[in-house]
């Protein structure tokens, strides 16, 4: 799944094309694309006639476009295969086209494809300029309104794993699994250590490698495993040639040679270095 530096890429480049233009026409070619907008396809198109962009913003794994007029925005959450798309309105339809804007310009469309439709788009109202059903959702480590503080009270609090607590979107948003084990390698953390256990510098320590690798796989367009995460122009990130960990087992570690281990963790892949990162007792 897209997490924050897959995303905001998407969010950039919405930015760049569709920021300022008026929507002309909407069109649903998938319920399911709209499953959680609850008055349905026609009221969904309807509503978004004749409104314009008026910026693009994200929150951990979710994007949004504020719209002129009623305090609303487009939410849009990527899921594991969601697309948004600057194609020019002439172009053939995508496969897994689910839903389409067209502009009173005339210039290029923004289409969602989703190819396995766990993703959605729906109008929200916003509330203190987050739409409301993700305004439960904490902050992410690059947003203004982080609060180191506060995030490290509630992370010690925790009594849990540190990774479980990493992606635990109520106290931080943003960071899934690849960006988790990138980070407690860089700060030399098991995944299973206890978050009662760590100090506030050693939280800091955590948090700046999270900033440090996330900010890095932005640079690099994100990570792509397959074709499913592009680029609102359909390109691929490529920091995945740069991870040290996540998908490395039997790898060595660049840092100390020890082949990287793979571990099962909450139905899924944890990667760690046995040496840089001992396990707790």
């Amino acid at each position: 799944m897209p997490e924050l530096p897959e995303v905001e890429v998407v969010r950039r480049g919405l930015a760049q094309w569709v920021i300022g233009r008026e929507i002309a026409s909407a069109e649903v070619l998938h319920p399911r694309a709209i499953r959680r907008h609850v008055p349905g396809a026609d009221e969904f198109t309807a509503r978004l006639k004749g409104r314009a962009v008026l910026s693009a913003e994200r929150r951990g794994k979710y994007l949004w476009l504020p719209l002129s007029g009623a305090g609303e925005a487009l939410l849009a959450h990527l899921g594991m295969s969601g697309q948004l798309l600057v194609v020019p309105q002439d172009a053939p339809p995508e496969k897994h086209l689910r839903v389409r804007l067209r502009f009173a310009d005339g210039g290029p469309d923004l289409r969602f494809v989703d190819q396995r439709t766990f993703g959605h788009v729906m109008l929200s109202p916003l509330v203190g300029g987050v739409p409301e059903p993700i305004a439960h959702i904490a902050p992410d480590p690059f947003e203004a309104a982080f609060d180191e503080a506060e995030f490290t009270r509630r992370l010690r609090a925790k009594r849990t794993e540190i990774k479980r607590a990493l992606l635990d979107q109520s106290l931080i948003s943003g960071v899934g699994n690849i960006y988790a084990d990138e980070a407690l390698w860089l700060a030399r953390l098991h995944w299973a250590r206890p978050t009662e256990t760590l100090t506030r510098p050693k939280v800091a320590e955590l948090l700046a490698a999270v900033r440090t690798v996330m900010g890095a796989a932005l640079e690099q367009g994100g990570t792509s495993f397959d074709s499913l995460y592009v680029n609102v122009n359909g390109e691929s990130g490529y920091f995945e040639r740069s991870l040290e960990v996540y998908g490395r087992r039997d790898l060595p570690c660049s840092r100390c040679g020890t082949a990287i281990r793979r571990e099962a963790f909450m139905n899924r892949s944890s990667y760690s270095c046995p040496r840089c990162q001992r396990r707790p007792r």
